[in-house]
């Protein structure tokens, strides 16, 4: 089993993240080899509460362009996990 911290990479913040935050689901950036047992693992043991599901988006790169130079946006793969009824992550309420 790896290291918890080396499947949950970090947390996306954005504004549908922390709509969804209401409904007890958080969004995290993973490992793209990491599965949804490994996550739920991972974020339990990390933030000491019970996950309900996950979900996993595989984000694909895109082409983008700023003026004359071309480049694309990075791939990776996100995880929206709930957890149980009446729990919550604190580190996501500071923010």
């Amino acid at each position: 089993m790896r290291d918890a911290h080396t499947i949950i990479l970090g947390p996306v913040i954005s504004e549908k993240s922390y709509q969804l935050i209401e409904h007890s689901k958080y969004t995290f950036k993973v490992d793209p080899r990491a599965r949804k047992p490994a996550i739920a693992r991972a974020v339990e043991e990390i933030f000491s509460v019970n996950v309900v599901g996950v979900n996993v988006i595989k984000m694909r790169s895109k082409p983008k362009r700023r003026g004359a130079v071309r480049g694309r946006t990075s791939s990776g793969k996100k995880a929206i996990v709930e957890l149980a009824p009446g729990q919550k992550i604190e580190f996501f309420e500071s923010m």
